[in-house]
Formats: C-alpha cells, structure tokens, sequence
C-alpha cells in the first residue's frame, strides 16, 4: 500500500474531499466493482464516486467494507436519477441508495442532471442536509444560467458542488471560471477524454508524458489537478487504478499546461445539460 499523498479540497461548508478519486461509472455490479473499489483503497484513494444509475452502489459498498477502513476516511458520493428527480422521489430514492451502500450517510449528494423538477429536488436535497444524512450537497451538469437560477431558489444553501464533463479536448474552462467564482468547487468527469475516446493517443501527450517517466492518462490527471479540479479518473484495472494517482511526484510546466488545453476540439463526449431526454 502507498501513502496516500492526494491533497484536499475544502468546500464552502467547511469539509474537506480529497482531489482525486475513483470514478465507476459503466463499472458493473459485482465482483468488478467491488475489487475495483478495494484496490483504490488499498492504492490510497480515500473518495469513491458512485451513482444511482450506475447500478453498483452496492457493490461499491461491499468494496468499502472488505478493506476494513473505518467509514469516516472514505468519501463517498452518489446521485439523485433523472426519473426520480421527475417523480419527486428525493427523499425516497436518498434512502434507497443508502440502504444499497450498506451506510447510514454519505458525505456528497449530488443532483445528476437538471431534469424537469430540479429545483424542487435541492430543496428536498436541503431538508436532508439540514436532517445531517449527507455531509455536503451538490449538483451536476448545471451550467451558468442553472447555477443562477440555484442560488435564486433563495434555501440558503449553496451547492459544495459542480460536477461537470471536462477534459484537454473539453477543457469546459468558461464553466469553469464561472462555477469557482461563485464559491463551488468544480469536479471533473470524463477526464480522460470519454470511454472509446482518441485522447490518450495524442503525440503530445506522449511526449510530455516522456519527460517524466510519465502515461498519457497520468499527464492529463496532473493537468486536471493543476487547474484545481477534483479528477475523478475511473478504471477497473489494478495497475491502473495505482498508476492513475501515482501523479504527485511531477509537475507540469505553464507552457505544457497551456499545450495540453490546446488540445480542445470543443466536442462534448456526454449529454448536453441543456438538451438531453433521459
């Protein structure tokens, strides 16, 4: 086991979520998921990030418990669905999603898309996190003009987060820029480009990657850390899940971080927040 050596974030409500983690979406349930979750932490990851719609919160669960951490080093996230933010269900599917995690909490709630009923969902989100089932709430996916309407709402509480579609070919900076100003941190998903993406091919990624004894995947993780975003890199292979936060002992020049963001094609590899129907 390697120390862990990733740096913490603190939110506007005070706690802290450690930069990097595992991401599992598209991981299955089952054994995949479980080991997956069991090697990041025996690698020195201390923050899962998981989903309703992933379909393996209970295995991310029985990852947790087999390496025998106690639950307060673990930061664990999951997300309110699209159909029961459209059903007002947030109350009910908060619970559910508990009872598949086998825990009493979680430490970051966050809406996953801005369905129809969205608004109403942060205020249910709110009355949870005053009930102190969840340690800090958040969104995904809200762009400018949602982030405005939010804060609007007038609950009194502030999103911790915004976890957004951001990598070197859709750096997402305007977003951004915009998001940390208003005082929420911005997580990135998709970091490396998308599952099936040409990314991690890239000649200059190689390069720089040369220079430091380094992967493609490990330049754009640095990247991503170096703009001050949590990076939440999923992978269900062993080597790679210790590769990926094998990326603290290096760091990135201003002129490669400027050659890496140049490679933005300005392509979304997910759904657009502001068209999407599921």
């Amino acid at each position: 086991m390697i120390d862990n050596k990733v740096p913490n974030i603190t939110l506007n409500n005070g706690i802290t979520i450690p930069q990097l983690g595992l991401g599992v979406f598209q991981t299955p349930e089952g054994e995949t998921t479980a080991n997956a979750v069991d090697v990041a932490l025996r690698s020195g990851y201390r923050h899962i990030d998981t989903a309703k719609v992933y379909g393996n919160e209970k295995s991310v669960g029985e990852g947790m418990r087999r390496f025998g951490l106690p639950r307060h080093d673990i930061f664990l996230t999951t997300k309110l669905w699209n159909e029961d933010i459209r059903a007002g269900r947030t109350r009910e599917a908060f619970y559910e999603s508990l009872d598949r995690l086998g825990t009493d909490y979680v430490d970051l709630y966050l809406i996953h898309w801005p369905a129809q009923g969205w608004q109403q969902a942060w205020e249910d989100m709110v009355a949870l996190y005053n009930e102190r089932r969840i340690r800090a709430i958040g969104v995904c996916n809200l762009q400018e003009h949602h982030v405005r309407e939010l804060e609007a709402l007038g609950t009194g509480v502030k999103p911790a987060v915004d976890q957004i579609e951001s990598s070197p070919q859709f750096p997402n900076q305007e977003l951004i820029d915009f998001v940390k100003s208003q005082d929420i941190a911005v997580e990135a998903y998709s970091p490396l480009g998308g599952t099936g993406g040409s990314l991690l091919s890239s000649p200059q990624l190689a390069q720089i990657g040369a220079k430091y004894g380094k992967s493609p995947a490990q330049v754009v993780i640095r990247w991503h850390l170096q703009r001050g975003v949590i990076v939440i890199p999923k992978s269900t292979h062993a080597e790679r899940i210790k590769q990926n936060i094998d990326v603290f002992d290096f760091e990135l020049s201003d002129e490669e971080m400027q050659q890496i963001a140049g490679l933005a094609t300005g392509v979304r590899t997910g759904g657009d927040p502001d068209n999407f129907d599921f």
